[in-house]
């Protein structure tokens, strides 16, 4: 079996031990460029007054925006932690109220309050036909608008 000159390396592992040699392209004659083209590249590559100052209102626009994009965006996370702190005191304060209102419940004599509201202030209970009802929109409280008909 013939080896040629272009097949003479030898590879180990993933290592070349000898390298092809790079092919160069053959070099070709620059074109002539006429002058308006010449001319045209050179304007290209300068910027005018006009964009230069164009591109720096841009800049200082794009600038404003972000800092005030970031401000906004500081006040949404300072709203958020204030509302999770009322959040927090709402809680403890709805806790507070509850065991209060469950000690308050618990120390309230009923049987006291009937013997006092009898005996010393001398109320009675209602007699026959001196309850009267009515129908309410509201099942809270019913407001007075007239004089209440009395039965007879």
């Amino acid at each position: 079996m013939k080896t040629t000159q272009r097949n003479a390396y030898y590879v180990q592992g993933n290592t070349v031990r000898k390298a092809q040699p790079v092919r160069k392209m053959p070099e070709k004659a620059p074109k002539k460029v006429s002058n308006t083209v010449r001319k045209n590249r050179e304007r290209a590559k300068h910027m005018s007054a006009g964009y230069v100052l164009f591109l720096s209102a841009a800049l200082a626009s794009a600038c404003i925006i972000l800092v005030y994009y970031i401000g906004l965006q500081s006040d949404i996370t300072n709203s958020v932690k204030h509302i999770a702190a009322l959040e927090r005191q709402l809680n403890e304060l709805k806790v507070a109220n509850e065991e209060d209102y469950s000690r308050i419940n618990s120390s309230v004599d009923l049987e006291e309050i009937r013997r006092t509201a009898i005996q010393e202030l001398g109320m009675q209970y209602a007699r026959e036909g001196q309850i009267i009802s009515f129908a309410s929109e509201n099942s809270d409280y019913v407001k007075q608008m007239a004089e209440i008909p009395k039965k007879e």
